[in-house]
């Protein structure tokens, strides 16, 4: 970080705009020396693309993009999410919830010990 005098936020703004997006801020960590870019891209295939080209040449190791949504994405996806209650079973459920309309409670409560035992110096 210290041996090469650049402008590293003009580098990852210019491809992030070629991307079709556009650069929101850039922070930098002193400590291990990271590079936490917050940008908006149109498309997961632009974040993939920034992974891909930031990776090629080793200058950045571990790259991870992160999609965050508004409060009204987030709104429309619990929504979405929510109106797939009727379609989408989990596999075993029909298994567990069949094993659990047949349970039957023991007669008398079950009791049982534990207990551990260490041997004195």
């Amino acid at each position: 970080m210290l041996k090469v005098d650049e402008d590293r936020a003009s580098g990852v703004a210019a491809l992030i705009e070629h991307l079709g997006g556009s650069l929101e801020s850039v922070y930098w960590d002193v400590e291990t020396a990271s590079a936490y870019v917050v940008a908006d891209l149109p498309d997961s295939v632009s974040a993939a693309a920034v992974i891909a080209a930031t990776t090629k040449t080793g200058a950045f190791k571990d790259v991870h993009v992160h999609e965050v949504l508004t409060q009204d994405q987030l709104r429309d996806t619990v929504a979405l999410a929510q109106s797939s209650d009727d379609i989408y079973r989990p596999p075993g459920q029909a298994a567990t919830e069949r094993d659990l309309a047949n349970y039957q409670k023991p007669s008398r409560p079950a009791s049982s010990i534990a207990f551990c035992a260490h041997r004195a110096l």
